[in-house]
Parts: structure tokens; C-alpha cells; sequence
């Protein structure tokens, strides 16, 4: 029996040595180039990489992998695997600005996982040498290690690693959308145990795999994120199946580009945050519609931020005329901190969708909208709803915090022992112990799981309470020229009012120019839905508004952001005077 994804990886690399575990579509398009990697030539890869880290004395330390997307990552990160290395997934700097943004997180993993080892291309290498002296100086007393320079020959001296089921695999650092990231310690046992669940509630079985000749995952989810990893990189390699990959920047240039590789290569498993079905519904031409084959596509995962039921009923409408089925959308619930997946979806049955007003304990928030069902639990995980002051075990239906146990819960921060007694020690009164507190707000009906919001972000106006997220829906929808997925919902202190609501939203350039009547959309649709008078609306221009690494917004970040007046707003004055002088 495999103890651990190194043990797998050799299974497949002696039994299916030819089948090809991933495909990256380098171009993003379909007739463009595409790297493939079987079994053999990852099992090749992993085991020449662990030996390089293994002579270097590094088993046992950190490394941190810098790679852009494609598949060297996936060598990287098993051949850390195989040496016994704890990886650090972390995204490589990409550009000028963004370098400096990503460098100074760059340094505090760096700082706090006490990483010894730079695992990357030539390339990235390359970049950060060009960058060290001035932003980046701890990287000349590092070991820096371009993958795929090291020869396949290197593996001759590998040595099977003692792995443990508690023996750390590597290091997620979480997004940070509330608080500084912190290392989760994903051992080699929580790793196993997930792949399991994840594999039981999306029927990856060997029947279905034989039935989709290997082809299981299409993804453009970037692979240093836990989804992005966990789901159709490791799932990928625990069933045996093939996963094609593309760039998440090609597909944020064209979301078409995800539809037609799923279209192409006919997966049966794919998905992403709500926000990506809402970009291809912006893309739903007849044309676009004409050349699409979705009829194969049975696990569509939709999961990372709240789960909408208007877009996944106008995504079905759109593209039933392409063969999608409203019974493959599949709506999950998880987070680094319990491995990846916590609950998931029936497939091929539709999601379950609950009345807000049917939801006593949510007075504060819309009436007129749906809630959409994580799932079940999956196998050998616990889920409870939990009275955060009582510590009491909620009644069916009633709102309190998510808390999860079971195999898949990780072992807690890496070096942070106050946060992990916070957060992975939590107990009910009746006695049951060892819980992991999410930090999110749901219920459960009928074994199911209703995901509401984040305990920390509720907004209580008035006495009541009010989901961020239900507000920038309400934003979202108001004017076409509101980005989806880019809006930030919080409130403020008010000296003679208390805590009023404040709204900062992106706008697409061509919209620039109605400012002011998309600010008057907002209010008026925020004012009907919900019954409030918004404080202050600030809009900013395109990809500026503070996200995490996953692509969450950063609410607190950005409530920070408008109390020291540093929002980058549209300035209406210029526009105006544009427009006047045309």
C-alpha cells in the first residue's frame, strides 16, 4: 500500500510508464506548442532532483519553488518530495511592479520557513540575480538550483526517503486575505488522506477513468495555490489519470481559452473560483458557443470564494447549447489549513439551493437570493457548526463557525504555536476536541453544508448584520461596467453615525468615462437590495484593488488602503474635461 505520493509516483511510473501525466499548452491556445510529461520521465525527473537535494545535505529543510507555469513545477515539487525536502510553493516575480510587490512576501516565507534552497528555472533565477543586490540581498548566501539543468543521471544515487505519515511534506502558505501569511504544515498523512476524499466525492474511479481514456483534469489554476496543487496536479497523479495545464494569465487574457481546452481534450474534471464562470459568461457569443463540445465535462468545481446560484444558472443556460449540464456544476468548500477539500458536491446531481428568508438567524442579509450547498463532508472529515460563545454544537439550520476534524486537518502553522492553539485546538463542551476553526460562517441541513461568509468580515449596520459578499454581488450586478470579481465590501467607524458601509470597486476603462452614473448605479442597487445608505463609493481603475495570491480580495487591506486616502480612484475631474473637449 502507497504510504505516501512518492510511493505512487513510482507505482505509475512502472505501470503506465508511457501514459502522460501532464500537458502544458505553452501558447494557451490549442494549435499552439504543448510539453508533455509521462510517468517515467516525472519518476526520472523527481528522483534526479531528490539525489541533487540529497548530496546537498538538504533533506529535512525547506525549499522554496519559483517556477513559472508548466511543467517543471511538478518536478520540482516531487523531487523535494523525494529527497525528504519540505517544499514551499510560492509564485515566482513576474514584471517590474510586480516584483517588488511579490518579492516582500518573498522574503518573510523566506524569513519565517527559514528556507535554505531556491528551486527554479534558469529563467527566474536569472531574473532575481538582476534584483538581489538592491531589493532581494539574502539571496546571495542561498543555494540556487535551476531544475532542469540537472541531469537525468543524478537519480542513479537517489535513496528512497524514511517518510512518515506525520513527516511534513511542505509548507502552504495561506493567502493572507485576513491576516500575515502563515506556513500550514501539509504532512505526507494529511496529503494522502485528502487525495482520498478528493477522490471519493468526485468518483474519480478507475472505472470512470477507463471510461474518460486518462483524460481527467483541465486547469489553468495557478499551481503554488493549495486548489490549484492539491486538486489537478496531486489528484491527477494519486488516480493515475492526465491533466492538461495552461497559464492563468492566458486564461485571464482569454477565458475562451479554458472552454476550448475543455472542449479539446474532453476532461471530466474542471473548474474554478466563481469569478472564471462569470468571465466566460462574458464570452458567450454564438460563435463562441458553435465550436464548443462541453458535453463530457461531469465535475465542474467551482470553489475559493462564494458560489453563486445566479451565475451557475445563467452559466447551464448559456452553455447547454455547447452540451454543459447543470448537474455537473459541483460547488466545494475547503481551505490549506484541512489539506484542500473539506466538502463537495453529488455528481451528476444538481446542487442544492436554499431560500435566504427560509435562514432565521440571517435577518441582516437579502431575502431575495439563494444559497448554494457546498456538499457533503468528505470521507473520514467531521464538520460541525459551532456556537463560538457557547462552544455548543449549533442546531440544523442555524448559522455559527465551520469547524472540521479528521486526517486531512493539517498539523497547524510552521513555528507559530499561538496561532496554532488558536485555531487547531478548538472543543465543544460535550468534549469532543481538536477541532480546526475556519474562520468561516455557515450551517447544515440535511448532512449538507451552507458556506455564508467570514466570521471577521460581517458588517453590522444598524444592529444588523450584513455579508461583505452579498453586497458586492448586489455591486457586481448594478453596471456592466463594474469588474466582476473585484469589489470590496466593509465598513467604518462613523464619530456621530457608527459603522457605515463603504464600497471600492474597479472599473473596465471603457466605463471610465460614466463614473459618476456608475456610482449612482451602486447606491441605488445597494440602497434596494439592502437597505442601506452607503458611506462612500470609490472607484479605481483595473488591477488595482488588493487581492491575495489566489485572487481573493484583501478587504482588510483595502479598508486600511481608503482610511490613509492611498486608493487609486478615477479622476472623475479629468474624465470630464476628456470628455467635454471630443
Amino acid at each position: 500500500m502507497a504510504r505516501s505520493l512518492v510511493d505512487v509516483l513510482s507505482s505509475h511510473a512502472s505501470a503506465r510508464p508511457d501514459t502522460t501525466a501532464y500537458r502544458f499548452m505553452t501558447t494557451g491556445e490549442r494549435d499552439g506548442d504543448v510539453e508533455e510529461l509521462t510517468y517515467a520521465r516525472l519518476g526520472r525527473r523527481a528522483r534526479a532532483i531528490g539525489a541533487h537535494l540529497q548530496e546537498r545535505g538538504l533533506s529535512g529543510s525547506r525549499a522554496m519553488l519559483l517556477y513559472p507555469p508548466g511543467v517543471e513545477f511538478v518536478s520540482g515539487f516531487m523531487g523535494c518530495l523525494s529527497a525528504g525536502v519540505i517544499a514551499v510553493p510560492s509564485v515566482p516575480p513576474q514584471g517590474r511592479v510586480q516584483n517588488l510587490r511579490t518579492l516582500s512576501r518573498m522574503r518573510r516565507m523566506i524569513a519565517d520557513a527559514d528556507v535554505k534552497v531556491i528551486l527554479a528555472t534558469r529563467q527566474v533565477l536569472a531574473g532575481l540575480e538582476s534584483v538581489s543586490g538592491q531589493h532581494f540581498p539574502e539571496l546571495s548566501s542561498m543555494t540556487c538550483v535551476a531544475t532542469e539543468e540537472i541531469p537525468d543521471t543524478a537519480g542513479d544515487s537517489w535513496r528512497e526517503p524514511e517518510l512518515a505519515p506525520d513527516s511534513v511534506a511542505f509548507l502552504q502558505y495561506t493567502s493572507g486575505s485576513t491576516s500575515a501569511p502563515r506556513g500550514v504544515m501539509v504532512t505526507h498523512g494529511n496529503l494522502m488522506h485528502n487525495q482520498l476524499a478528493l477522490t471519493e466525492r468526485m468518483g474519480h474511479t478507475p472505472e470512470v477513468l477507463e471510461r474518460w481514456d486518462g483524460e481527467l483534469y483541465v486547469s489553468w489554476l495557478p499551481l503554488y495555490h493549495d486548489l490549484g496543487l492539491i486538486a489537478p496536479v496531486l489528484n491527477n497523479l494519486y488516480v493515475g489519470g492526465t491533466s492538461t495545464l495552461l497559464s492563468p494569465l492566458h486564461f485571464l487574457q482569454k477565458p475562451e481559452r479554458w472552454l476550448d481546452a475543455i472542449s479539446h481534450y474532453r476532461p471530466h474534471t474542471s473548474g474554478g473560483p466563481n469569478f472564471a464562470y462569470e468571465l466566460c459568461l462574458r464570452r458567450a457569443s454564438p460563435e463562441l458557443l458553435e465550436g464548443l463540445d462541453l458535453s463530457r465535462w461531469r465535475v465542474a468545481l467551482n470553489g475559493a470564494e462564494p458560489v453563486r446560484a445566479t451565475t451557475m444558472r445563467r452559466f447551464a443556460d448559456a452553455f447547454a447549447a455547447a452540451g454543459f449540464r447543470r448537474e455537473s456544476h459541483f460547488p466545494c468548500y475547503g481551505l490549506a489549513e484541512a489539506t484542500l477539500m473539506v466538502t463537495g458536491s453529488s455528481v451528476d446531481r444538481a446542487p442544492t439551493l436554499v431560500d435566504r428568508s427560509e435562514v432565521g438567524s440571517m435577518s441582516g442579509t437579502v431575502k431575495d437570493r439563494e444559497l448554494v450547498s457546498s456538499g457533503r463532508p468528505g470521507i473520514g472529515i467531521t464538520v460541525v457548526i459551532a456556537d463560538t460563545e457557547r462552544h455548543a454544537e449549533c442546531p440544523e439550520g442555524e448559522v455559527g463557525e465551520i469547524w472540521v476534524a479528521g486526517e486531512s486537518v493539517t498539523h497547524g502553522y510552521w513555528r507559530n504555536v499561538r496561532a496554532t492553539r488558536e485555531v487547531f485546538r478548538a472543543s465543544l463542551t460535550d468534549g469532543r476536541g481538536g477541532f480546526l476553526r475556519t474562520g468561516d460562517l455557515g450551517f447544515m441541513r440535511d448532512g449538507e453544508v451552507f458556506v455564508t461568509g467570514r466570521l471577521k468580515d460581517l458588517l453590522v449596520i444598524g444592529g444588523r448584520n450584513h455579508y461583505p459578499q452579498d453586497l458586492e454581488l448586489t455591486v457586481e450586478m448594478a453596471d456592466p461596467g463594474v469588474r466582476p470579481g473585484c469589489i470590496a465590501a466593509f465598513s467604518v467607524d462613523d464619530d456621530t453615525a457608527g459603522e457605515q458601509p463603504v464600497v471600492v470597486a474597479e472599473v473596465a476603462q471603457e466605463a471610465a468615462h460614466r463614473s459618476d452614473e456608475i456610482e449612482a448605479a451602486i447606491r441605488g442597487a445597494v440602497g434596494e437590495a439592502h437597505g442601506l445608505s452607503l458611506r462612500d463609493v470609490v472607484l479605481i481603475g483595473r488591477g488595482t484593488i488588493a487581492k491575495t495570491s489566489s485572487g481573493k480580495i484583501q478587504r482588510k487591506t483595502t479598508r486600511a488602503a481608503y482610511l490613509e486616502g492611498t486608493l487609486s480612484a478615477i479622476d472623475r475631474t479629468a474624465l470630464a474635461a476628456g470628455t467635454a473637449a471630443q
